[in-house]
């Protein structure tokens, strides 16, 4: 008897657990909370606040996505991108799931509240709460929008770090926002252009599945003209030197290259492809962020 019921509930191991949190993304999420904290300051960077600073906020952004996964795990079963996931397989409970949210929740609350300030965790909960409930729980059935409004929650990490660091909001760490909030419509769109057919099953509302590819690839090639103006924007209030403003410029022109040859249709997995370079895209354009503001320290 025991070994049926082993076979028909296969035991969760602590990879599963590790997969609810998301790590790839949590880990950009962390790049950009490092490089926020590093651009706040012409000091160091405390270490217990560069640690717990960032291992809360990392615990926070687990939690989030262990509630995705909760919400999620009836589409996840039915997506090829996601049918192998721990509560779509059956491998975690949505209670244990819930609970492990909770506790990474809590302690990465407490971990903020005891080595930052409380502005940073409370802006922290605010981002986990947008994600986890007001993005996943509503938007993303909700409105071909939902990536657009949502992305807020996600885009909240470089501020996240800033704070942590200065206690206080400003100009600077509220357009390093706006960067990500600009990036994440045609970073997320060509994910839902190459699995158009996925959503459209599952039944969620993405743009491409509501509106079609060719209105997707538009609204994709104009946001990412956008994301170029305001990646400029570090330079033209001189929170950056020419460094980055070289970097912003050659980065914004592939990812519009991109953004071309997806809109044109010119290449085979155009869409994936733009999908994947959006990822380098941000990853590259942070640390030029950093690189651009240590060397104008030393100058």
């Amino acid at each position: 008897m025991a070994t049926l019921l082993s076979a028909a509930q296969p035991q969760a191991l602590w990879r599963d657990y590790l997969e609810l949190t998301k790590p790839k993304v949590v880990v950009l999420m962390l790049i950009t909370s490092l490089v926020g904290m590093f651009l706040a300051t012409r000091a160091g960077v405390a270490w217990q606040v560069l640690l717990f600073g960032n291992l809360g906020i990392a615990f926070c952004a687990g939690a989030a996505a262990a509630v995705n996964h909760v919400v999620d795990r009836r589409i996840d079963a039915v997506m090829a991108r996601t049918h192998k996931r721990p509560l779509a397989e059956g491998r975690v409970s949505p209670v244990a799931a819930l609970g492990f949210a909770a506790v990474l929740a809590c302690a990465g609350l407490l971990m903020l509240l005891a080595f930052t300030n409380p502005l940073t965790a409370w802006l922290t909960l605010a981002s986990l709460l947008g994600y986890a409930v007001l993005y996943t729980g509503f938007l993303k059935r909700a409105t071909p929008q939902n990536i657009v409004i949502g992305g807020l929650a996600g885009a909240a990490p470089p501020l996240l770090g800033w704070v942590a660091v200065t206690g206080h909001i400003s100009a600077e760490p509220l357009l390093l926002v706006l960067i990500i909030f600009a990036w994440t419509p045609p970073h997320f769109w060509a994910l839902a252009i190459h699995r158009k057919a996925e959503y459209a099953k599952a039944d969620i509302p993405m743009l491409p599945v509501t509106h079609g590819e060719h209105y997707t690839k538009v609204h994709i090639l104009l946001y990412t003209f956008v994301l170029l103006a305001v990646s400029l924007m570090p330079y033209v209030i001189h929170m950056s030197g020419l460094l980055y403003l070289g970097c912003a410029l050659v980065l914004g022109g592939r990812f519009l290259q991109w953004a071309w040859v997806l809109y044109r249709d010119s290449r085979p997995h155009a869409a994936i492809n733009t999908f994947k370079y959006s990822i380098w895209y941000l990853f590259l354009l942070f640390i030029a962020l950093l690189a651009d503001h240590y060397l104008l320290l030393n100058l």
